[in-house]
């Protein structure tokens, strides 16, 4: 709800350049919001232990996408994220199916490999490997999210045991493949500029702190209660309004107190997932449950520190609420595998009490 009432709202200058009615652009991300909640259903009956066997095949898949992706993807606003889907006038971010891939494949090779889970060859090489390629890949047109899924796995590297030493590795071989990425990448002087307009803003052109001016206008000017749904004045300056700044806009017409409401939810959220973690009966459900919620709610926070200028200006959609095609699909079949690890914790329970009812009445 909080999605489709922000969305509707910040869509306005996207409908006017696209010659179309907001009403129409509404009803495609209705679209997308009614196919997320499908696909997390049927997602969350399949039995989470079935994803250990995907992960290797969505591995397999997603190196050769983000390879083509990276030298022959579509171009949008100066970055090759996406490929387009043929006959459907649709496109996908390979960087969200590479989330996915990469988590799960972590999480069921840690999982595995507990008993030589030290073994350089046979643990850490596949690991470490696995990592670093997608962060690779990723990195190049997409620095923001391949950072943040870099930082899930080592999060997944310290729940699965790995030694600090084989960790430091990891890091070390993480933080050269990014300075390669600052220097020598494609989109290397426009990373090296945010960083800078970032860090020393007296130091740049007035233009290149408009995004960042009019996110922090929206927020001043909310207040506590914010100006009242669909009355926001920066979604006709701010780009990306419904996706990158969308929690600006939601500041702005519901205030500080519907900023906090939004944060809360997502807090709810981790503390949920990480009682599934906690409760999983066996370790890759525990894996994989920890490392798809960090995934989701370390994304929502790097959003909202954009908005309010605690981070530089990136391309991070808000999970759940920002208008998106397939991040919303892919997103909500990371939810149904989460609930998937919570159905597997309620069933024992389930299969306790009632052998416990059929003992009663014989």
């Amino acid at each position: 709800m909080i999605s489709l009432l922000a969305v509707y709202s910040s869509i306005g200058t996207l409908a006017y350049s696209r010659g179309v009615g907001a009403e129409s652009i509404l009803m495609k991300h209705l679209a997308m919001i009614i196919g997320g909640l499908a696909l997390m259903y049927i997602s969350h009956k399949l039995d989470y232990r079935y994803y250990a066997g995907i992960s290797k095949l969505l591995m397999i898949i997603t190196i050769p996408l983000l390879l083509y992706t990276l030298f022959f993807g579509s171009h949008i606003n100066n970055a090759s994220r996406w490929i387009a889907i043929p006959g459907t006038g649709l496109s996908f971010q390979t960087s969200d199916l590479a989330k996915l891939a990469l988590i799960t494949y972590l999480a069921r090779t840690l999982s595995r490999k507990q008993e030589n889970i030290k073994d350089v060859k046979q643990s850490f090489i596949p690991i470490m490997g696995s990592v670093c390629v997608v962060f690779a890949l990723i990195g190049p047109a997409n620095l923001s999210t391949g950072l943040m899924l870099f930082g899930v796995s080592v999060l997944l590297l310290i729940m699965g045991r790995i030694s600090v030493k084989q960790i430091a590795v990891v890091c070390i071989a993480g933080a050269i493949l990014l300075a390669g990425i600052l220097m020598l990448g494609k989109r290397s002087a426009t990373h090296m500029s945010r960083l800078k307009t970032f860090f020393h803003p007296e130091q740049v052109d007035e233009s290149k702190l408009f995004q960042g001016n009019h996110a922090k206008i929206a927020i001043a000017t909310g207040g506590i209660f914010g100006k009242g749904p669909g009355k926001s004045d920066e979604r006709y300056f701010l780009p990306e309004a419904f996706s990158d700044e969308i929690f600006a806009i939601i500041i702005e017409e519901y205030g500080l107190f519907g900023g906090l409401v939004l944060m809360g939810l997502y807090l709810f959220l981790l503390f949920r997932c990480i009682k599934i973690a906690t409760k999983a009966p066996k370790a890759f459900g525990t894996l994989l449950a920890a490392g798809l919620s960090f995934s989701l709610t370390i994304q929502a926070f790097a959003n909202m520190a954009v908005a309010v200028g605690l981070g530089p200006v990136t391309g991070i959609p808000l999970p759940l609420v920002s208008m998106g095609g397939t991040s919303i699909l892919f997103t909500s079949i990371a939810f149904g595998i989460i609930l998937s690890v919570s159905r597997d914790i309620d069933e024992p329970k389930k299969v306790i009490v009632g052998e416990i009812k059929e003992v009663a009445i014989a």
